[in-house]
């Protein structure tokens, strides 16, 4: 079970990345770009769930490089992944955090990095 304060602890390793606050919530930046962010949800957004449950406990927003990824990493993790209608079109996912291993944590933490990462640091990177 996953905490964001492990997901803070996580994104913080990677190169270049900065924590500060945005709409009330915890956001990890890279190169003045969001790749990580605390998700509450909305009253819209609990509307739009109708008579399903939730997902409970705290949620992660995480980029992804493009809305296949996106599919992709639905497809592979259904049971701690997600999106809801507000994510609709964009290239982002949800986590359960109490849901995630942390190797699929650490994994996703990268790879919104890597989609939001300027190319040379991110070929720094994969290249170490």
């Amino acid at each position: 079970m996953a905490t964001i304060d492990d997901a803070a602890e996580l994104a913080l390793q990677l190169p270049e990345v900065t924590e500060a606050e945005r709409h009330g919530n915890r956001t990890w930046y890279v190169a003045r770009k969001a790749f990580a962010w605390e998700r509450p949800f909305s009253r819209a957004d609990l509307r739009r769930f109708g008579e399903q449950t939730p997902p409970d406990g705290p949620i992660l927003a995480v980029r992804v490089e493009d809305l296949g990824e996106k599919e992709a990493v639905l497809a592979a993790h259904p049971d701690v992944f997600f999106t809801i209608p507000h994510f609709d079109g964009f290239a982002a996912v949800l986590i359960q955090l109490r849901q995630v291993s942390a190797p699929a944590l650490r994994e996703a933490l990268t790879d919104g990095w890597l989609a939001c990462a300027p190319a040379t640091l991110a070929s720094q990177f994969l290249n170490r």
